[in-house]
């Protein structure tokens, strides 16, 4: 029988105040899009808070279902949402996974990231950058691309940039590495994450940008939320469908049905509901429907927290039960996050349903007068 082994969880330790106000009534099991997926408890946030729990007492070793356990959620915060006792299960997760990581026990995937930022600076391991024939100089109003939009889905990203011209925006693209969301989520060495964080934050000043707009709702959310934490910024953040909010766009008709996709770092983690609604109600002839688990208790689409990476097929599951939900109600799902739009579409790729999925930065740019 091999050796139990057990680590210094120091990082869960400190929130063990936090897990004991856990009362296991189980509210969680409801909207938990892993359990949803796998009906097996550990996979849920009491699961998770126990593990956690048994990690710092060294109670539980960690072995590698424990492992696998505690990256088994997409950081959705929809369990918090629903929690009676308020507890910042997130919190508790991405502890429990830094704890795992300093022990030398990140998931071969999660590893691959870490390994790919610290050489390309992006965790697809890319070393060709794509040119999207803007140069970089000076201007008040900056546009920061993200990984996915830069490497994945270029569409995003020059729908973007067309749209900002259209709109006769003085910008600049920025020198930008990974925003670290992707590291912070799977746990990895904060001095690491602290590091990406300095480099963007310097390139953004070095352009003298007053304002940084983000079509990537994880990268937004680092800049809001994680990089105050760590360093100044001196500049406004905002996503691309805020600013569009306040612009007085000329769309062309689109008499289809249309549902739009909370992201959950846009939408639980920051707040920001109805901005993107506002745009989708300046389309004439638009026919939008409202999703049943839409705002504040909109499903995930899977593929955050490192899952996609980790888990795939799990991640193809997750998402392809909220496509199906907004196929039977609508002819195109519009979200505001590029990795939401990816994991969607391969969510859609394993159950052929007839409906569009698509960036609301590409549809605003199809349909703006010019």
């Amino acid at each position: 029988m091999p050796r139990k082994r057990y680590i210094n969880a120091e990082r869960a330790k400190k929130l063990e105040k936090e897990m004991l106000t856990c009362t296991f009534c189980g509210f969680c099991k409801s909207v938990c899009p892993y359990f949803e997926d796998n009906q097996w408890d550990p996979s849920v946030a009491r699961g998770k808070v126990i593990l956690a729990y048994g990690l710092g007492r060294k109670e539980i070793p960690a072995d590698d279902s424990v492992v696998e356990r505690l990256y088994q959620c997409t950081t959705c915060k929809d369990c918090e949402r629903r929690c009676p006792s308020n507890i910042r299960v997130v919190d508790i997760v991405e502890a429990a996974r830094a704890d795992l990581v300093e022990a030398g026990l990140a998931l071969p995937a999660h590893k691959k990231i870490i390994e790919n930022i610290r050489k390309t600076k992006n965790p697809y391991g890319e070393t060709i950058d794509a040119d999207f024939g803007v140069p970089l100089r000076k201007a008040e109003v900056g546009y920061f691309i993200g990984c996915t939009a830069r490497y994945r889905q270029n569409d995003i990203a020059k729908h973007a940039i067309s749209l900002l011209r259209k709109l006769n925006v003085d910008f600049t693209l920025v020198d930008e590495v990974c925003c670290g969301s992707t590291l912070q989520r799977i746990g990895a060495k904060e001095k690491d994450v602290k590091r990406l964080m300095e480099a963007n934050v310097k390139a953004v000043k070095k352009l003298g940008i007053k304002k940084l707009i983000f079509t990537c709702a994880g990268c937004l959310r680092m800049f809001k939320e994680e990089y105050p934490k760590h360093v100044e910024l001196g500049f406004e953040t905002e996503h691309l469908v805020q600013f569009l909010a306040k612009q007085d766009l000329k769309l062309k008709p689109f008499p289809k049905r249309i549902t739009y996709h909370d992201p959950c770092h846009l939408g639980r983690h920051l707040k920001i509901y109805d901005e993107p609604r506002k745009v989708i109600s300046m389309i004439p002839e638009v026919k939008y429907v409202e999703l049943t688990e839409s705002k504040e208790s909109a499903r995930c689409c899977g593929g955050g927290g490192g899952v996609r990476a980790a888990d795939p097929k799990a991640a193809q599951r997750i998402a392809s039960r909220r496509v199906r939900a907004a196929s039977e109600v609508a002819d195109l799902i519009v979200t505001a996050c590029p990795f939401c739009v990816s994991n969607l579409k391969l969510g859609k790729d394993i159950i052929k349903v007839d409906v569009e999925i698509k960036d609301i930065a590409e549809l605003v740019d199809e349909l703006l007068v010019t």
